[in-house]
Order: structure tokens, then C-alpha cells, then sequence
């Protein structure tokens, strides 16, 4: 492998991609679990969320690199454009290749979900995708960008907790019931928590370069306590739907997910060191998509 293709896959940032999957996954279990399942909406929706989650990365790479974020004091990983390895205008030209790829295969999941539905729903969809393309882009992307406002949170929750879910949900089943937004509301917290923890991590260098995250504006002892209630509001909404839909304590299968979430937790609001907060981003992503699968399989048993 050479170095620009090694440059390539580590700006694809592969580690993010298991979390942009849990409301997928979720949201199609749900669905088999109510006898309403399509392979065919299942794999287009998963694959229209890694060509988003890859832009949004590859976005956010030029963004802060254009920006100024990405400079010797920043606690994560080299990214790509940092290094020297790739060009601004070679990134630039691949985030307008996955918006192009991502888009195309919105519209076959859009096709696949609703062409025996009034064309109204399609149109819905469509717009939805449209946001969810320019969203990716514009976190971190020009004037202004919303990422560094503060924005970054509500627009995880969105397009990672409820659309993913939603949506999905939807174009599986073709019906809408208000309580599949619990479940989608606690994929999304749990999303906004793993934002979080990123923030918490960078927040020195997000200070000092002007990125106004969340945790920048409301500083680090409240982010620990905003953390704190992410999870725990997750955890309580996810109860809710079980109770609501109770069928067997199978449903409470999703509770497995939460028990490294104490020691996670606990790590969290102990710490006093931002940078020792790296390996916190790996624990409470696969916590996040351990909870889906987990809840999924607890109606589906």
C-alpha cells in the first residue's frame, strides 16, 4: 500500500463507520421484528450512510485544515491534509466524488422504499438526502460553518439518531409509529455523547483556534455533566419503548450496553487530562452500536 492510498484510508477515518450504523441497524431489526423487512433497503441505506459518514469525514479534513484547526496542537490523529500527503484541491475533488456517490445511492434506497407510495414521499426523502449531503459538507465547510458554532451536536442527533432512524424505519415498513423516536432519540444522544467526548478531548485547540464547540461555550465540568445526562436520558428513553412495546425480558436485552457505559462514565468525570480522552471515543462508539444490535435482537428472539 502506498503512502497517498494509506493517506486515503486513514481520511476515510474507518473507525467512525461502525457508529454511523447503529440507527441503520437498529431501525432494520425493528423492522424484522415486526415482520417487515427489505434486504434491498436495508443494504442501500447502509451503504448511503457510509458514503455520507466517508464525506463528512473527508469534509471535515479540508474543512478544519482550510480553517486552521489542524495544526500542531491538536490532540487526535494526524489528519490527512495535515500530513502533507494529500492536497486541499485532491480532497476537495474527492468530498464532491462521495456527494456525488452518496446522492446516487440515495435515490435508489429513496426508489426502493417508497415507488409504490404517493410520489410526495419520495420528494421528502429526496430533500432529506439533499440536506443530509450539504449538512456533511458544510460542518466544518465554508464561511461560517456550522460545526464551529455549536451546531455540531443538534446536527449529529439529526441526521445520526433520528433520520438514520426514522427514516429507515419508514422506508422499511412504510408506517410511522411515534414511538419508534424513542429509540431513535437514544441513538442519537448516544452519537451527541460520542461528539462530545471528541470535544472534551480537543477542547484547548478548539479554544484557541475560534472553533466554538458545545464544550468551548459551556466549559469542561458542564460538558461531564452534559455527557452524563446523554447517556442516562438514552438509557431511560430506550426503557420507555420497551414498556410501551413489552413482549418478553428479552426486550431488556439492550441493558448489556449500558454496563461498560458506568465504567465509561466513570473514567469521563474523573478525568482531568483532555487528551487521555482518545480511547473514550472507541468505548462509547461500540457501546453505541452494541446497544442497537442488542436492542434489535431483543424483539426479535
Amino acid at each position: 500500500m502506498t503512502n497517498k492510498t494509506r493517506a486515503w484510508v486513514h481520511a476515510f477515518r474507518l473507525r467512525t463507520l461502525p457508529l454511523a450504523l447503529s440507527s441503520i441497524i437498529l431501525a432494520s431489526m425493528l423492522a424484522a421484528a415486526f415482520q417487515s423487512f427489505s434486504w434491498a433497503v436495508a443494504l442501500l441505506a447502509t451503504l448511503t450512510t457510509l458514503l455520507l459518514q466517508i464525506l463528512s469525514n473527508l469534509s471535515n479534513d479540508y474543512g478544519d485544515s482550510v480553517n486552521g484547526i489542524d495544526n500542531d496542537e491538536r490532540v487526535g490523529p494526524m489528519r490527512a491534509i495535515q500530513s502533507g500527503v494529500i492536497s486541499r484541491q485532491e480532497m476537495k475533488r474527492m468530498v464532491l466524488i462521495f456527494a456525488g456517490l452518496a446522492f446516487i445511492s440515495g435515490v435508489f434506497l429513496i426508489y426502493q422504499g417508497t415507488h409504490h407510495l404517493e410520489m410526495s414521499y419520495g420528494l421528502l426523502f429526496l430533500l432529506l438526502g439533499i440536506a443530509a449531503i450539504v449538512a456533511a459538507i458544510k460542518y466544518t465547510v465554508g464561511k461560517n460553518p456550522f460545526g464551529y458554532r455549536g451546531l455540531g451536536d443538534l446536527y449529529v442527533f439529526i441526521f445520526f439518531g433520528l433520520a438514520g432512524t426514522v427514516g429507515t424505519y419508514f422506508l422499511q415498513t412504510n408506517t410511522l409509529p411515534f414511538t419508534i423516536f424513542l429509540p431513535a432519540i437514544s441513538v442519537g444522544l448516544l452519537s451527541v455523547g460520542v461528539l462530545n467526548i471528541n470535544n472534551m478531548r480537543d477542547i484547548i485547540n478548539d479554544e484557541q483556534s475560534g472553533k466554538r464547540t458545545m464544550v468551548v461555550m459551556m466549559g469542561s465540568k458542564f460538558a461531564k455533566i452534559y455527557h452524563l445526562l446523554l447517556v442516562i436520558v438514552a438509557f431511560l428513553l430506550a426503557t420507555v419503548y420497551v414498556l410501551i412495546n413489552f413482549e418478553s425480558w428479552h426486550n431488556f436485552l439492550f441493558i448489556l450496553a449500558f454496563i461498560p457505559l458506568i465504567l465509561h462514565l466513570n473514567r469521563v468525570w474523573k478525568n482531568t487530562e483532555p487528551a487521555l480522552l482518545d480511547p473514550e471515543l472507541k468505548v462509547l462508539a461500540l457501546c453505541t452500536l452494541l446497544f442497537s444490535v442488542l436492542f434489535g435482537l431483543g424483539f426479535i428472539i
